[in-house]
């Protein structure tokens, strides 16, 4: 049995049902065919940041693709900085 996967209407409908509705967190779980500590986690998401909760598979939070695109940057500096060191090296035995 493979990894269920919901929908950002599915688990925005199942936030609301509990938050909203005022439904039983356990009840909910059970009609909605769901362990009660994944509709635990979707409510904690969705409290943290309402308007960005449940991006959906393989998009990103703003603030996570910033610092993708961060570290990606920094790889290619050090990887820069790695040939300038051996290019310095270099001249420098050279020169001896």
């Amino acid at each position: 049995m493979g990894k269920r996967v919901f929908s950002r209407e599915f688990k925005l409908e199942a936030v609301r049902l509990v938050r909203e509705r005022g439904v039983a967190k356990s009840q909910a779980a059970r009609e909605l065919g769901i362990h009660v500590n994944v509709l635990r986690k979707w409510i904690r998401d969705y409290e943290a940041d309402p308007k960005q909760a449940f991006p959906g598979h393989g998009q990103l939070k703003p603030e996570q693709a910033e610092i993708a695109q961060l570290r990606r940057e920094l790889a290619r500096t050090k990887a820069e900085r790695d040939i300038l060191k051996k290019a310095l090296a270099y001249f420098a035995k050279e020169r001896e």
